[in-house]
C-alpha cells in the first residue's frame, strides 16, 4: 500500500516493493531506487540511496504525523498523510467559505447525527458522525451558531465533499 508524504508543499506517493534488513526498493513517483536504511541513535539515520550517503536528523513534529527533517544542506517540514491524518486534517477545513456548511472530504455512511434543526450549538460540538474506511470520525462545528439544515439522515450514504449540516 503506497504512503502519502508531504514535503513542504510537494505531494510524494512512495511504496516499498522489496525489504531485506535495513536494505529496500522503493518506489518514489513512479521512479525505483535501491536504499540502505540504518539507525544511527534516537532520531539520526543514514540512508546509502543509489550509492548516495545521506544523513539526517528526523525529529517529531507539533502534531501526529508530522516531522522536522535536517540534513546536511536541506531542512524539510514532512507530514505522513494516511486516512487517520484526512480526517484531522478535514476537520479543519471541512466548512464552506461561508463558514456554515459541514461536508466529509470522501465518501462513507453516516452513523449518528446528535443534532436536529433548530437546535443550538457550540463551537466544538459534534454535529455528525460519518464512518468511512473502517473508521468513524466525528465534525464538530466551528462556530456558535443555530442548525439550519441537516442534509442527510443516519444511515445514509454520502459522496465526498457532500453537503452534511449547516450551521447560522
Amino acid at each position: 500500500m503506497p504512503i502519502e508524504l508531504k514535503i513542504d508543499t510537494r505531494l510524494a506517493r512512495i511504496k516499498i516493493l522489496e525489504q531485506d534488513g535495513s536494505k529496500y526498493k522503493v518506489d518514489i513517483d513512479g521512479r525505483i531506487y535501491d536504499l540502505d536504511l540504518i539507525k544511527v541513535e534516537s532520531d539520526t539515520y543514514s540512508i546509502l540511496l543509489d550509492g548516495q550517503s545521506i544523513n539526517m536528523e528526523m525529529i517529531e513534529g507539533d502534531s501526529l504525523n508530522e516531522y522536522k527533517v535536517n540534513t546536511i544542506s536541506n531542512y524539510y517540514e514532512i507530514e505522513v498523510i494516511d486516512a487517520a491524518t484526512r480526517y484531522r486534517n478535514s476537520s479543519k477545513s471541512s466548512l464552506d467559505a461561508g463558514g456554515n456548511i459541514i461536508s466529509t472530504p470522501m465518501p462513507g455512511k453516516i452513523v449518528k447525527i446528535p443534532v436536529k434543526e433548530g437546535d443550538t450549538v457550540e463551537k466544538g460540538q459534534t454535529v455528525v458522525i460519518v464512518s468511512a474506511m473502517k473508521m468513524e470520525s466525528e465534525y464538530k462545528s466551528a462556530v456558535d451558531g443555530i442548525v439550519k439544515k441537516v442534509y442527510v439522515a443516519e444511515g445514509e450514504a454520502v459522496e465526498g465533499h457532500q453537503p452534511l449540516v449547516e450551521i447560522e
